[in-house]
């Protein structure tokens, strides 16, 4: 495969050289070009068609979200955001990620640095771009279609708990699929990747739109019908623990598939506690994390859904589930809320 071809928006020349050099190791991966504004990098979006564009969120002449909007509304491509994670910054980055950014990363800070995972983000981004299109016109025909805003009503035959895995794409996806989600419905837990900082603020916008509760998880919690609990991002995974009654366990274990919290483990808790009597979905995500998981779920009798390769924005999670049978169903992301509810 050609190299993925990088473009590096950012205001800060220190910052632009940062990222060049994090970049320029790699032969996978080449730099054709360089801009320190939104209009500066609009020509050269045109002269250059890259792969990829890195791009920082506040700049001069545009803000860098605005600018984000019009990328995907005009020229769909691959965005990896690079901010702050400050308590603001963080807020902008998740509604970055609501638009359609395929990842974001912090900038690095005085003893961390967050750019190693950048190659990686920028070559899953190259193999995503040829179907960005395709993905992002579906997305909207889905939107003005009507099901997103219509609320289903609980299903007696529905499941009596509800487990949901996500990652590159998936915040997005989420909002699509629980604006949908009665407010009576089973308790729903869910693995989003997402660095520590956003979690809370990501599960606050959540409880906005759908009409359960959504909250970040806590250790201990007790579950509940009509509520929906995110895992909380960084250091621990979340599972079931079994007891007089079932509540949320946060447990510092080492990472499964290079995450936690991980969404196997999640699945497999479930697989453990509820067996035929919990509904598995895997929407997109870059890796494979959640497939072992929802394979076991599935072996316990539970149903098992994942989101088709035409509306993921990474068709990584939910291939790999499918490719070990895991997945019962492939569904477009307008129809995983209505079949859970079956």
């Amino acid at each position: 495969m050609s190299p993925a071809r990088v473009l590096v928006v950012d205001d800060s020349l220190t910052m632009r050289a940062l990222i060049r050099h994090a970049l320029n190791g790699d032969p996978g991966i080449e730099v054709v070009g360089e801009a320190s504004d939104p209009f500066e990098a609009r020509k050269k979006m045109k002269s250059l068609d890259p792969d990829v564009v890195t791009l920082d969120v506040e700049m001069p002449n545009m803000n860098g979200i605005e600018f984000l909007q019009k990328i995907m509304t005009l020229r769909p491509t691959p965005v990896i955001m690079v901010s702050n994670l400050t308590a603001p910054g963080a807020a902008v980055t998740l509604e970055a990620l609501e638009i359609g950014a395929f990842d974001c990363i912090a900038k690095p800070g005085p003893s961390s640095n967050t750019f190693e995972i950048l190659p990686d983000l920028i070559k899953e981004a190259k193999r995503a771009k040829a179907g960005l299109v395709k993905r992002r016109t579906a997305a909207v025909e889905h939107a003005g279609n009507g099901a997103a805003n219509s609320v289903l009503a609980r299903s007696q035959s529905g499941p009596d708990l509800i487990g949901i895995g996500s990652s590159t794409g998936g915040v997005e996806a989420l909002m699509q699929v629980l604006a949908e989600f009665p407010a009576d419905c089973p308790p729903t837990l869910i693995v989003q990747h997402l660095p520590a900082a956003f979690t809370a603020s990501f599960a606050a916008r959540l409880d906005r739109i759908c009409p359960a509760h959504v909250s970040e998880a806590k250790d201990g919690e007790a579950i509940r019908q009509g509520h929906v609990y995110l895992a909380p991002g960084g250091s621990r995974h979340m599972m079931l623990r079994k007891g007089t009654q079932l509540t949320i366990a946060l447990v510092a274990d080492e990472p499964v598939c290079g995450h936690r919290p991980s969404v196997d483990v999640l699945f497999a808790s479930i697989a453990k506690n509820f067996k035929d009597r919990s509904t598995g979905v895997i929407l997109t995500g870059m890796g494979r994390d959640g497939a072992q998981g929802l394979l076991q779920m599935r072996k316990g009798g539970s149903r098992t859904l994942a989101q088709d390769e035409e509306t993921s924005l990474v068709y990584g999670m939910p291939r790999v589930a499918h490719e070990i049978g895991a997945a019962q169903k492939r569904l477009p992301l307008s129809r995983v809320a209505r079949e859970i509810f079956v």
